[in-house]
């Protein structure tokens, strides 16, 4: 009889690639594909962004209008093609301290390693955006509380973002941010800061991991990976990156078919089709589908 040990949860590979990885990258994945293709470019953890789910699954803005059913079934498709831990994108939760329970039990089940929840009012904005609103820091700690107290797998991380620095300053950010470390956050989701200082005065003030957001076309600069590290930043975040590219490739290839009736032009441009396969393990799926035809009556 052979020993066996039960396979780690999401939750804890998560916490060992942000202990071995310093800091850890972390690049967002639109669709089960995407994240195959980081899986093959050796990131070790991934992210859903809710402003991948809202334009890339359902073609609408970042504001609130995708719900808890459409970002877990894409975390089911992401988890169910990678072990990579993935980092969920919850908005605010998606409704009350029941709601926000039900969000970590259904995010746990769609084999998430963890998710964050932010300080916003229910009908948020993409955090680069002006006029956002928050809600009071009581309202904040409920939030994390409930989440917290709805784990299943102990290991599950709950992310606390908050959105103070562009509302209502640094100082009152790193206020909120230590009474949601109180209530419970793993970590912290710094937004929209705008310098190193800024980033370095969250890392020295808590006492829990930060993640920077590098988003494109942001408030934040794009700053190094040693720029993050010297900071004390412990993840990187890059929500959109990969989702921007396929974008404006997509757009190009369109534009390129319908204007010069072919796609020759633009096939330097394609990954191929035999690249495809690699990434999908197409051959192994293809030898196994003859194995079986060969026995079928």
């Amino acid at each position: 009889m052979t020993n066996s040990h039960p396979p780690e949860s999401p939750g804890a590979r998560l916490r060992n690639a942000i202990e071995e990885e310093r800091p850890l990258q972390m690049v967002g994945a639109v669709n089960a594909y995407c994240a195959l293709l980081a899986q093959s470019a050796g990131f070790r953890a991934l992210y859903l962004s809710g402003a991948g789910v809202a334009n890339a699954s359902f073609g609408l803005p970042d504001l609130g209008i995708t719900n808890l059913n459409d970002a877990a079934e894409d975390v089911r498709r992401i988890t169910a093609a990678t072990e990579l831990p993935l980092m969920v994108d919850a908005d605010t939760g998606w409704g009350n301290a029941f709601g926000i329970a039900r969000t970590i039990r259904e995010l746990g089940r769609a084999g998430a390693a963890g998710c964050h929840i932010e300080d916003q009012v229910q009908a948020k904005r993409c955090g680069h955006r002006p006029n956002k609103e928050l809600v009071e820091t009581w309202d904040m700690e409920d939030r994390i509380k409930a989440a917290v107290d709805a784990k299943v797998d102990p290991a599950f991380m709950v992310m606390a973002r908050t959105d103070a620095v562009a509302v209502e300053g640094l100082d009152r950010a790193l206020e909120r941010s230590r009474k949601y470390v109180e209530a419970g956050a793993d970590l912290i989701f710094a937004e929209a800061v705008a310098n190193l200082e800024g980033y370095r005065r969250f890392t020295q003030n808590l006492g829990v991991p930060v993640l920077a957001n590098l988003t494109e076309f942001g408030k934040t600069p794009l700053y190094s990976l040693e720029e993050m590290r010297a900071s004390g930043i412990r993840i990187v975040l890059y929500p959109l990156s990969a989702f921007r590219a396929m974008a404006a490739a997509a757009e190009s290839v369109y534009q390129t078919i319908r204007q010069t009736g072919s796609q020759q032009g633009v096939l330097s441009a394609m990954q191929t089709r035999e690249h495809l396969y690699e990434i999908l393990n197409y051959h192994d799926f293809e030898s196994q589908l003859d194995s079986f035809s060969k026995h079928q009556i």
